[in-house]
């Protein structure tokens, strides 16, 4: 089976931004056994009329991301029903969700997002308000993704690769899925193909995550391989199946129907931010505090004078007293507190990158750890601590070491 695939957009051809599609594409159709013969960028100027009708006759499957807004210039629909001697036409579920997501708005130029050619089928798009669609033009499967990755990603998941694999009729490929937190993409690629290279192995940055995918020999060997993997990085680093740090510790929170709360300094508030992003995070996060400056940790957490004279804000023992003291403040059963130098701007002698963490439950003893991560910003720094404090939170409440598990950690 031979594929094409057409990324449109201006910014694109003229090197504004970077495209990311055709790659993660290119890579996942091949591990289904289907052959990218061709991959061409174009502008938002039409040339795709023309030339998707060159790839439709070398082509079984052509996939084109982009042009899907409803801008003029946005002209993929338009294309693919010419190519495939189809009418557009308005998609009643389409149409209905973009009203459900703009309400009024969704009349006039917003609503050719609802427009699919005729007989064609549509792909639904819980990120933004284009959806995807899919349908023949002759022999030659068409399947059209929004551009924007956040968007087109999860479509290629969820939606597309078990379509093509059905639609293509393509022999099941055995592939284990895992998830990688905190270590870097590139060292990832090193470490796997460090302990086989034989096995296909392919990764997806996510957000607070790294999608890892094994294929090739038997399940027994990618087994074994996959635990000198986890061998490598440390325990609670790599885990099965596609899962997240919060989802961890919401599951073990609401397992126990345990509450939690947070008092961050470096990472400013993003712990809570995550806590409450998700419906229903009432039932398990009580509070949190931000404090920044050493008076507040003092007169809201109940730090001690004496810790931020002798240790410093920056300190085991500061984010100790952090997590006791929003543990009693919020009446919460768990606590988790960070404290750290997070980022350039810090004070001579002070390690970029260095975090304390601290974990304290009621009728439990409060752990901390020190975790010094690779800097790549001040960004990068908190977003790993969050997910360390989410994993090794959960890890707490299971009556596991945190301090333990953190000082087997690797490559961080």
């Amino acid at each position: 089976m031979k594929a094409s695939i057409i990324v449109i957009g201006t910014e694109l051809t003229r090197g504004i931004i970077q495209d990311r599609n055709s790659s993660l594409i290119s890579r996942e159709l091949t591990h289904l056994g289907v052959h990218v013969s061709e991959i061409v960028a174009l502008p938002d100027d039409g040339t795709i009329k023309s030339v998707l009708g060159a790839l439709m006759r070398s082509s079984d499957l052509v996939v084109i991301t982009g042009g899907l807004g409803p801008t003029s210039d946005d002209m993929t629909r338009y294309a693919i029903a010419e190519a495939a001697g189809r009418d557009l036409v308005r998609d009643g579920k389409c149409w209905d969700f973009l009203l459900s997501k703009l309400g009024e708005k969704a009349y006039g130029a917003n609503s050719r997002q609802a427009m699919i050619p005729e007989g064609f089928s549509a792909i639904a798009n819980r990120n933004g308000t284009a959806p995807g669609f899919y349908g023949y033009g002759g022999s030659t499967l068409l399947v059209s993704l929004p551009g924007p990755p956040r968007e087109m990603e999860p479509m290629l998941y969820e939606s597309v690769l078990p379509l093509v694999k059905e639609k293509l009729d393509l022999p099941d490929v055995e592939r284990d899925e895992y998830t990688s937190f905190i270590t870097a993409e590139a060292k990832l690629e090193e470490l796997y193909g460090s302990v086989d290279p034989e096995l296909d192995w392919g990764t997806r940055f996510q957000d607070y995550r790294i999608s890892l995918y094994v294929s090739g020999k038997t399940k027994t060997l990618r087994d074994e391989t996959v635990a000198r993997l986890r061998k490598l990085v440390g325990v609670h680093r790599i885990e099965d199946g596609q899962v997240d740090a919060l989802g961890i510790l919401i599951s073990t929170l609401e397992s126990r129907g345990a509450t939690v709360s947070a008092a961050e300094s470096c990472t400013g508030g993003l712990a809570s931010e995550l806590l409450t992003s998700r419906p229903g995070s009432s039932r398990y996060m009580l509070g949190s505090v931000t404090s920044y400056a050493p008076s507040v940790k003092r007169d809201v957490l109940g730090v001690k004078e004496s810790t931020i004279e002798r240790y410093g804000t920056v300190s085991a023992k500061c984010a100790i007293e952090m997590a006791e003291g929003v543990l009693r403040l919020t009446g919460s059963d768990y606590s988790l507190s960070v404290t750290g130098v997070a980022g350039p701007d810090t004070d001579e002698g002070k390690a970029v990158g260095t975090v304390h963490l601290a974990f304290a439950g009621r009728g439990r003893e409060t752990s901390s750890v020190l975790l010094r991560f690779s800097s790549w910003g001040r960004d990068s720094i908190r977003r790993k601590a969050v997910v360390s404090a989410f994993l090794l939170l959960s890890a707490y409440i299971d009556g596991e070491d945190p301090a333990a598990i953190a000082g087997g950690w690797e490559y961080i």
